[in-house]
């Protein structure tokens, strides 16, 4: 079985005087949590055990039980009457903690240990200069609530029990936002503060059938399988839901990408103009602050939005399998700082959008993601295959306009929209590299067979034998120029990356 956790944030309704009371209460339980981690660091054989273990024998060492009424370090010291659930998950929190902080200080000893076995000959060994990691400081963890320190939850309303300061009482507070979704198991939830405001984290679980692997199921010929286009403006994204036997079932176009990118263009330059009057930006202090956290939110929202509704396609036609493509090397083009931000930005919506669609897909009943090759996909026919022209409405149909939204195919003479020709593609993309053989490298022929010796350095085949130096072109693997694993071509410094390979596509904030 498969499982899909995420968490459900709601924001509290209280009086005034309980924001006190809950911050009295995350005090004193981060006392509690750097208590147990002191006594972790004084008992470190306890890290060996499992967790359950482990809080069985941490609360023999503090809690006093008619069986150990003086252990050896009472929690009673610090506050008594602590509530049984409110300490285990202290110590649940401490256990994780210290288990993150000996494993960092394992890796730096191992660490300082290879460096001071390495031996130089014609320079002096250089100190080892990396710090030690350090136990936390300052502890400023957020409050979870087991069972039995909240009750009587309904869709407006909990009541939890706090430590207000002087004594534990049960406060009802009122719940703002979205209900818990129907299907899931709900977890401890728990108090987190954000800014002068308290919120509810409500983690939430749901189990399903765990899915086959892409490569099992376009086995299949009636899997269906969603594809998706996803552009700098106009359409934000095209989704596409086919067959594997190359059926095409439905089209979306999600998004006025136009006008989000006009929005944050028109932000961008609001900012250059801005800096261009001051001519200095502080350090150390965000210039236009407001304006940058519109631009955020909006990027944020818009990639929220168009995920879901990605997610929604492929659930209303059961696609089981969402396909992207792998943007990982794109450049913003050149111009003025809104044009060249914007363009920027406009990429790592891309990124957000994948990530995004990822998970709400995971969610929406296991469907799974999948990305190909982007090369060429805007530039095919999803019928033959072969090079489309792509021209607007009312100008010559002749050449290749980058962005345009009509395409033609002077092969088959298929005329469709670009953008939904793409999508259709990256679909294809897909279900052909699981239908083609695995491109492996060739197998040893009998010639290649009687190639000197490893003994004797490098083979015969790469003409490392020459007094004058080995001929670039000529050093091919063995007697075929176009075989796998070959430069083809052009030189390389080693270590540098290859172009088609795409990196990973990041997605920063400002």
């Amino acid at each position: 079985m498969a499982k899909a956790t995420k968490t459900i944030r709601q924001a509290l309704h209280y009086p005034p005087q309980y924001a006190a009371y809950f911050a009295a209460n995350q005090a004193l339980f981060n006392r509690v949590v750097a208590f147990y981690f002191d006594c972790i660091q004084a008992h470190e054989g306890l890290l060996s055990l499992k967790n359950k273990q482990a809080l069985t024998a941490l609360e023999k060492l503090t809690h006093a039980t008619e069986s150990s009424p003086h252990p050896i370090m009472p929690l009673t010291d610090l506050a008594p009457d602590i509530p049984a659930m409110f300490r285990r998950a202290a110590i649940n929190a401490a256990l994780g903690s210290a288990r993150a902080f000996f494993s960092s200080l394992k890796t730096w000893r191992a660490r300082k240990q290879k460096h001071e076995a390495k031996h130089t000959k014609k320079r002096k060994k250089r100190p080892f200069r990396e710090q030690p990691p350090v136990p936390p400081r300052s502890w400023k963890k957020s409050v979870p609530f087991y069972a039995s320190l909240w009750r009587e939850r309904h869709r407006h309303g909990i009541v939890l029990k706090v430590w207000t300061g002087s004594c534990w009482s049960w406060l009802k507070v009122h719940i703002l936002g979205r209900d818990l979704p129907d299907g899931y198991a709900m977890g401890s939830p728990q108090l987190v503060r954000k800014g002068d405001r308290w919120w509810l984290h409500t983690p939430i679980e749901k189990t399903f059938e765990t899915p086959a692997k892409s490569g099992e199921q376009l086995t299949t010929a009636q899997t269906r399988l969603c594809a998706v286009d996803l552009n700098l403006d106009k359409h934000l994204a095209v989704c596409s839901v086919q067959t594997v036997d190359g059926t095409i079932l439905a089209t979306s176009f999600i998004g006025n990408g136009t006008a989000v990118s006009g929005c944050r263009k028109q932000l961008l330059g609001r900012i250059a103009r801005n800096r261009s009057q001051t001519g200095l930006i502080a350090e150390n202090e965000q210039d236009n602050a407001d304006l940058w956290a519109k631009i955020r939110h909006v990027d944020e929202q818009i990639a929220h939005l168009v995920s879901a509704r990605i997610v929604q396609f492929a659930s209303e036609h059961k696609a089981s399998i969402l396909v992207f493509e792998h943007l990982g090397n794109l450049q913003p083009e050149k111009g003025t700082y809104s044009r060249r931000s914007n363009s920027k930005r406009a990429y790592w919506m891309k990124g957000r959008l994948f990530r995004y669609a990822t998970y709400k897909a995971w969610h929406a009943g296991g469907i799974i993601t999948c990305r190909v090759n982007p090369r060429n996909t805007s530039r095919e026919c999803h019928r033959c295959h072969a090079a489309v022209i792509r021209y607007n409405q009312g100008h010559p149909v002749e050449g290749y306009t980058s962005g345009a939204a009509l395409c033609l195919c002077p092969q088959c003479q298929m005329r469709d929209h670009a953008d939904r020709n793409a999508s259709i593609r990256v679909g294809q993309r897909l279900i052909e590299r699981t239908q083609e053989p695995l491109k492996e490298k060739p197998h040893a022929r009998s010639q290649r067979a009687k190639r000197e010796s490893k003994d004797s350095g490098v083979g015969i085949s790469q003409d490392a034998k020459r007094q004058m130096g080995p001929s670039i072109p000529a050093a091919r693997r063995g007697d075929h120029a176009n075989g796998h694993g070959t430069a083809q071509g052009r030189r390389r410094r080693m270590g540098a990356s290859f172009p088609d390979i795409a990196s990973q596509l990041r997605v920063h904030f400002e």
